[in-house]
């Protein structure tokens, strides 16, 4: 998951490194290039129409800075260097005396593997996989309910629901005005297909709360962290997508799409936060979905959870 970099006046040399970082427009427009998806570097200078030299120094600065990470991945001609940005912000505390890097800013987090779904209801195409092999047979909906399925770093259906429960425990003893749960997802199609759009409707505590639009379901290189043995015509990596609820609302990515809030869905009653994200027959596009674990896809994390208290900007 991307991260906050917490930096402060005193930290001169990192300070240094992310201002040189930063100082090039060119660098700017990779950085939000990449922000968008990760690339090879290859097609970062046919992008901007650098040469390969020159945009490996310009990678090599980024990365220096820690704003971006590489990974290598095998290639028809030996590996490939894939760039990812890693993170989302970066702060200056012009006070503070000790400065670190990544700290996190929330109260809480908690983090559900994919295959640790509380509910589900599934249809053909679907299947998961683990770390080291495909997980029962191509449309073998028993592997649902076996055990095994705590396993899986990649689960697909084709239409359905995976419903998750996560611990309200924290919030009974603290106050949060924000709730953010992340995860990376795309559409599922035959192998794979980059213009498959799906519509996934998310659910909280049994209320509808949204709409989360899948572009496709990506392939056509490898995930970043996807296992050697996983099959390149297959689904390879999806889109880290955010759904938060709030004092003012639901908002997907940022973009507010309901009116429910944190006390109208009950969010620090009971013992429990169902999250439920479902592919609906009747949805204007029913194109499935893939859930990708901290093991397979672009992004190390699983689904995650984290509880904020934000501060009210005063007037």
């Amino acid at each position: 998951m991307k991260q906050t970099l917490s930096l402060n006046i005193k930290s001169t040399e990192k300070l240094s490194s992310v201002g040189k970082a930063l100082s090039a427009p060119v660098r700017l427009e990779i950085l939000e290039y990449l922000a968008r998806t990760p690339a090879i570097i290859s097609d970062i200078a046919a992008k901007f129409n650098l040469p390969l030299s020159s945009t490996a120094l310009h990678i090599k600065v980024l990365e220096n800075a820690g704003l971006i990470f590489i990974q290598p991945i095998p290639y028809s001609k030996g590996s490939q260097k894939l760039c990812a940005v890693q993170i989302d912000k970066i702060e200056i505390d012009m006070l503070q005396e000790d400065a670190s890097l990544t700290i996190p800013n929330y109260l809480y987090r908690e983090s559900i593997p994919v295959g640790c779904y509380f509910d589900y209801s599934v249809m053909p195409s679907c299947g998961m996989a683990s770390e080291q092999n495909n997980m029962g047979f191509e449309d073998n909906i028993s592997v649902f309910v076996s055990p095994s399925r705590y396993k899986a770093q990649l689960i697909w259906l084709s239409c359905g629901f995976l419903e998750y429960r996560f611990s309200n425990s924290f919030m009974k003893n603290n106050s949060v005005n924000r709730v953010r749960f992340s995860f990376e997802i795309c559409s599922e199609a035959l192998g794979y297909n980059n213009d498959w759009p799906s519509d996934i409707t998310i659910s909280v505590n049994t209320h509808e709360v949204g709409i989360l639009h899948c572009k496709g379901d990506f392939g056509g290189r490898k995930g970043v962290l996807n296992p050697d043995w996983w099959y390149d015509t297959s689904t390879q990596y999806g889109e880290l997508r955010t759904f938060e609820i709030t004092d003012e609302g639901c908002f997907i990515d940022g973009i507010q799409v309901s009116k429910e809030n944190i006390h109208t869905l009950g969010i620090s009653y009971g013992d429990y936060i169902k999250f439920k994200l479902e592919s609906k027959r009747d949805a204007r596009y029913c194109g499935g979905f893939n859930l990708f674990g901290e093991k397979f896809g672009d992004y190390p994390q699983d689904i995650v959870m984290e509880l904020y208290h934000d501060k009210k900007n005063k007037q």
